[in-house]
């Protein structure tokens, strides 16, 4: 209870370092399997863990490669004994509450696990799917301050290289280059002690790093920063390449979406020769390649870091910038105009950011959350939200589906299929096609046992034989 006293009145900052492994990569169409994490104190000492596995939701069919690099068996998704996928959900969430608030760290988080945490409490019917970025909590993510340390202090870490001589910030061969040692990459405690691993050296090799990434947990902090109009040093990584350091300045804020900021890169262009009235030269500043002007989510903890420039051509050119307010304006409005025409996604689970929740709907999913499964299907009719009602209405059927009339039932079973049995190029879930795909790919490569593939493939057999010919 110290720990918890301590943890609620501030007086120590702590951090929770997490992992999930999943069922396959698309954090709306999979789900995860295991969760683990290590809650430290500021000095990354650990103060608790936990573990927790759950069952793959029936309506879920899971890639055979993730089960190959996690090895979670066939066994494992089906145990009995282990919570339902909705079960875990409710379980995450009593865990953040318990050890909030605090800082939420993981490696390639911001981009996948948060996603795949977001789309869990979402489609779980959560009041909340941002939880580990509201109520005092925050977000920090250790491969971009891989990326940053790359880029500002290179000595302070040894750099792995892969197969075609390129340098490899993959945890799994970052973390033994330095020291590290582990047999179960892959599985979420390790991962998890691989990235403590690492954040402890940054804290201790990279020390600008660190402090200046402690601030960016704060979308206020960065906005500030940004909005003072100096010269910043943006660092990103794009596909296979290695980090980019850009020089660039504020350029304006989407006109919406106020985390969204525009980023010029100085180095590239001067905003004297950028015309606000000039839509077309606008637009193509923001949406050509290369960009002259880059999209930074003030929210995800970008790497923005303060720099010092001996160029005065750079100092001349961001004087300049900050007193553009129309170009700020137009910059911003170009921003918006990027997915203005985007069509609203046919999915459910791609329908995520198509609006709040209202009050009322609110209070119905806390209740949701407490109710039986048979009280649940009348809150699932009484929700006002159609993408609400639809989850709702699945979770009794993937749960409980005896409760449902035998019409229900088979409506149910028939939408599953039509995925599963889907030969849409463009589907982003795993299809029985794909799985025979990357069974045989698994097989030929040689990453697992003739027994172990054999096992996956009567698996996914069994799974083919319960659903039938869609």
């Amino acid at each position: 209870m110290k720990v918890l006293y301590f943890l609620r009145v501030g007086v120590m900052a702590v951090y929770v370092f997490f992992d999930l492994e999943t069922s396959g990569t698309s954090p709306a169409f999979d789900q995860p399997l295991q969760f683990a994490g290590i809650l430290t104190n500021d000095e990354l000492e650990e103060i608790e863990r936990i573990e927790i596995r759950c069952r793959l939701s029936p309506h879920i069919l899971p890639a055979p490669w993730a089960l190959a690099v996690t090895g979670i068996t066939p066994d494992l998704l089906v145990d009995p004994s282990l919570p339902s996928a909705f079960e875990f959900a409710q379980k995450i969430n009593n865990l953040i509450s318990q050890w909030g608030p605090a800082t939420w760290v993981g490696y390639n988080s911001v981009a996948f696990d948060e996603q795949m945490l977001r789309q869990m409490f979402f489609q779980n019917l959560h009041p909340n799917p941002y939880l580990t970025q509201t109520d005092g909590n925050d977000r920090m993510d250790i491969m971009k301050l891989v990326y940053a340390t790359w880029t500002m202090a290179n000595d302070a870490l040894t750099w792995p290289t892969d197969d075609a001589g390129r340098v490899s910030f993959k945890l799994d061969q970052l973390a033994p280059a330095n020291g590290f040692v582990s047999e179960n990459f892959h599985d979420a405690v390790a991962d998890v002690e691989a990235t403590i691993y690492i954040a402890e050296l940054i804290r201790k090799r990279a020390a600008k790093v660190w402090t200046q990434s402690l601030k960016n947990r704060s979308a206020k902090n960065v906005l500030h920063l940004l909005e003072s109009g100096r010269v910043l040093m943006l660092i990103e990584r794009y596909g296979a390449a290695a980090p980019r350091a850009y020089l660039g300045a504020f350029a304006g804020r989407h006109p919406e979406k106020q985390n969204s900021v525009a980023f010029m890169d100085l180095e590239l262009v001067d905003p004297n020769t950028l015309d606000p009235t000039d839509g077309a030269a606008v637009a193509d500043a923001v949406n050509a390649s290369p960009k002259r002007v880059r999209t930074v989510a003030v929210n995800n903890a970008p790497n923005i870091f303060e720099v010092s420039v001996d160029d005065p051509e750079l100092f001349d050119r961001a004087a300049a910038l900050r007193g553009m307010h129309d170009l700020h304006t137009a910059l911003g409005n170009a921003l918006a105009d990027r997915f203005a025409d985007r069509p609203e996604p046919e999915e459910v689970e791609l329908q995520i950011y198509s609006g709040f929740y209202t009050n009322d709907d609110q209070a119905k999913l806390n209740q949701f959350q407490l109710a039986s499964w048979a009280e649940r299907i009348e809150i699932a009719l009484a929700l006002e939200d159609r993408r609400l009602h639809w989850l709702a209405k699945r979770l009794v059927y993937l749960n409980k589906p005896n409760l449902l009339s035998q019409s229900a039932q088979e409506h149910w079973k028939q939408t599953i299929a039509r995925r599963w049995y889907s030969d849409d190029p463009k589907a982003e879930w795993t299809t029985f096609s794909r799985a025979a795909q990357q069974l045989s790919e698994i097989s030929q490569q040689g990453v697992l046992s003739e027994n172990e593939v054999g096992a996956l493939s009567a698996y996914f057999e069994r799974l083919s034989e319960r659903m039938g010919p869609s």
